[in-house]
């Protein structure tokens, strides 16, 4: 098994939407950085997907477009720029992860009912084993994160170090 980190639409712009999506996306970001930190420990890929949309304003050159500066990310992370909900369409993703010889992403990030839910069952459309961090999703909407958590299979920050 080799993994990669999937890291989705930590952006600025997403911070603005609401108190509590502003609160999700910080308390989302917390596993994220645990996780980013363990995948450098182990010399794993780390893939930041950032959703491109004029109408949002999320375009490069603007500031809802950028990584939130909570994340502890490095210019040498794999970057993906995406303009559907899963991070798979479009994008080259799903060849990288190959040439990198990936067979199983984490995936974390926002917005767990749309994005987040997306890529992963984009990646099972790859051949992609696709695992969601607990912990690690946010969205604007509490209810939205278990059910995602539910219908999916999760690991655990615990877990996930044994694992890797």
């Amino acid at each position: 098994m080799k993994s990669a980190l999937l890291v989705i639409d930590m952006q600025n712009g997403f911070f603005d939407i609401s108190q509590a999506c502003s609160d999700s996306l910080k308390s989302a970001s917390e596993y994220i950085n645990e996780a980013i930190d363990l995948f450098r420990e182990k010399n794993l890929p780390i893939v930041v997907i950032q959703h491109k949309s004029a109408k949002q304003e999320l375009v490069p050159g603007k500031a809802g477009f950028d990584v939130h500066r909570s994340m502890k990310l490095k210019p040498k992370d794999i970057r993906i720029v995406k303009t559907y909900s899963n991070s798979f369409t479009k994008t080259g993703l799903a060849e990288k992860l190959r040439e990198l010889g990936v067979d199983t992403v984490i995936v974390t990030g926002f917005c767990a009912e749309y994005c987040v839910l997306s890529t992963y069952r984009g990646a099972q459309d790859f051949d992609f084993t696709p695992i969601i961090l607990k912990g690690a999703l946010a969205s604007e909407n509490a209810e939205h994160i278990r059910f995602v958590e539910e219908i999916t299979e999760t690991v655990s920050y615990g877990a996930l170090k044994t694992l890797l």
